[in-house]
C-alpha cells in the first residue's frame, strides 16, 4: 500500500496538531491539509486532493454535517471519517446514511484512527463496536414497523453474494477470487445495487443492506 493522503477538519488547533502528531509514527499516513471549518476544507480539496477526511462536526462557518454531504456530492471518490465528541445515535445514523464512511469518538486511540483511515481506504467504510450497535438498533426498530420490507426486494444470486460479501468486509479483489469472476464485475454489481438502493458509498450500501434484512 502507498501513502495514503490526510485531510483534517477542525476548529480547535491544538485538538489537529495532537491527531497529526500522534499518527506521525505511521508513515504511510501523510497529512496534506488543515482546514479549520468546513469552507476552509472545501477549498483546499482540489489542491491538496486526500483520500481520506477527518472531520468534526461543531466547526464555524460551516460544520461537519454540511460540509460531510458536500464533500460526499462533490468528491465521491474522497473519504469521511467524523471525528467527534458526540456519542449520540442520531448523529451517527444521519452522518453514515449522508456520505460520512465511518464515525469516530475523538476519545479514540492513534491505532483506531489509523485502522478507520486504512479500511475506508481499501474498503470505503469503517464499522467500529459503536457504530454498529446504532445500526442493529435502528435495523431492529425499523423490522418493527415494517416487517415485510425484505418481501418487496429481490436480488439475483450473484447480487446476493456480492452484497454480503461486501458486509463481510471483503475488498473486491477478494470477492472476486472468491466468486470466480473479474474484479471489474464486482465492481459493475456494486455500482448496480448502490444506483437501485439509492446509497451514496459503500457504508451506505452496507447500512440497506443490514437495515432491510438483504444478508444473513
Amino acid at each position: 500500500m502507498g501513502i495514503i493522503k490526510v485531510a483534517i477538519a477542525d476548529d480547535h488547533k491544538i485538538f489537529r496538531k495532537g491527531v497529526i502528531l500522534s499518527l506521525r509514527p505511521f508513515t504511510n499516513i501523510k497529512f496534506v491539509l488543515e482546514a479549520e471549518n468546513g469552507e476552509e476544507l472545501l477549498k483546499g480539496l482540489p489542491d491538496a486532493a486526500p483520500d481520506v477526511v477527518l472531520m468534526d462536526l461543531r466547526m464555524p462557518q460551516k460544520d461537519g454535517i454540511e460540509t460531510t454531504k458536500a464533500v460526499s456530492k462533490q468528491y465521491p471518490n474522497i473519504y469521511v471519517i467524523v471525528l467527534s465528541m458526540y456519542e449520540d445515535e442520531r448523529f451517527v445514523y444521519h452522518l453514515m446514511e449522508n456520505g460520512a464512511n465511518g464515525y469516530l469518538l475523538k476519545n479514540a486511540e492513534p491505532q483506531e484512527i489509523r485502522r478507520a483511515i486504512m479500511e475506508v481506504y481499501e474498503k470505503g467504510y469503517y464499522l467500529n463496536n459503536f457504530v454498529n450497535r446504532v445500526l442493529l438498533k435502528r435495523s431492529h426498530a425499523r423490522q418493527k414497523v415494517i416487517p415485510s420490507l425484505n418481501s418487496e426486494i429481490t436480488l439475483s444470486d450473484k447480487e446476493k453474494d456480492v452484497l454480503r460479501f461486501i458486509c463481510m468486509e471483503f475488498t473486491a479483489q477478494e470477492i472476486a477470487q472468491k466468486m470466480e469472476i473479474s474484479p471489474r464485475t464486482v465492481e459493475a454489481i456494486k455500482d448496480r445495487l448502490m444506483e437501485r438502493f439509492g446509497s451514496k458509498n459503500t457504508a451506505g450500501l452496507v447500512f440497506f443492506a443490514v437495515k432491510n434484512n438483504l444478508i444473513d
